[in-house]
């Protein structure tokens, strides 16, 4: 059975505050978030961008609305026992829809929350013409996530994509003034250089930080190592089970168009019985037999 939300909240915040970096890897659906919890992560991100692209098609600009998050982000949540960080976008609107957001998320089971500054239609933190609301503005935001978090504990990790369009010192002085409002965590999007990520954490020492690798983004593409010995906290490699996955189907399936089956086929592939593995089956087999045998002891 899945643990509680205060459970998972109380393992996130156990997780910032101890020794050490922690890999979440993104997740769009249940199926990854369910190999991510056997193979021994600790915590897993939701990825808006994968979220966009397999629910709908489409590229991370915006397209998915705050139902649509809640909904997938919703059932991911159920399927796994470990705590889920949530891409909440830009709160999809002003600190009252921010609260509103809050607090669907934290109905869900959520144990964390991305809160950036962009402007809604926000875009991929790794793509070009990113527009921000004010520092200002996003420090409310904050609070009334703060607010509206209540007693549940949800962490909140404030992201800033003010590096490009603004410069380093501008994206500092943003994750500053977030970490001031209340943010847990603070996240600044798509430095371009190892320097600039030795200078995000100088100018940090008192808040935990949290690293995005993506594979051919605009960030160098570092180890959790690496990143722990430059004073990171949180690391997420979110888009990595979607372009494996992507790669992956894209070979089988080009494999069974040319070929008219999938033996042969140069993908790592699960049998019938390996999957039943995977999503528990043999579990919901004993749950079933137990209420079988009872139907068959009354009738």
């Amino acid at each position: 059975m899945a643990r509680t939300s205060s459970n998972k909240v109380n393992e996130l915040r156990e997780l910032i505050n101890g020794a050490g970096i922690h890999i979440g890897p993104g997740v769009y659906d249940c199926l990854g978030a369910k190999i991510a919890e056997k193979l021994g992560f600790k915590l897993v991100f939701t990825s808006g961008f994968g979220i966009s692209g397999s629910t709908l098609g489409r590229p991370d600009y915006g397209f998915l609305t705050a139902t649509e998050m809640l909904y997938t982000v919703g059932r991911i949540v159920r399927s796994i026992s470990i705590p889920l960080i949530a891409d909440a976008d830009t709160g999809y609107g002003n600190p009252l829809n921010v609260m509103r957001t809050v607090s669907d998320f934290v109905d869900i089971g959520v144990a964390g929350i991305i809160l950036e500054d962009q402007q809604w239609p926000k875009k991929c933190g790794h793509l070009d013409g990113k527009r921000l609301i004010s520092k200002s503005e996003h420090v409310e935001k904050i609070r009334a996530a703060i607010e509206a978090r209540a007693d549940s504990g949800l962490v909140i990790i404030a992201r800033t994509d003010a590096l490009a369009p603004m410069g380093l010192d501008h994206a500092i002085e943003r994750g500053r003034a977030y970490f001031e409002a209340g943010a847990d965590v603070i996240f600044i999007e798509a430095p371009q250089t190892i320097d600039q990520l030795k200078n995000i954490s100088d100018a940090f020492p008192d808040a935990p930080l949290f690293a995005n690798m993506v594979e051919g983004g605009e960030t160098p593409f570092l180890s959790a190592p690496t990143l722990e010995a430059l004073g990171f906290t949180l690391v997420a490699y979110p888009l990595s089970g979607l372009f494996a996955a992507t790669a992956a189907m894209t070979r089988c399936l080009t494999h069974l168009r040319d070929h008219g089956t999938t033996e042969g086929v140069a993908v790592d592939m699960l049998d019938f019985k390996g999957y039943e593995g995977l999503i528990d089956l043999e579990e919901f087999k004993k749950i079933e037999m137990r209420y079988v045998e009872k139907s068959t002891t009354i009738g």
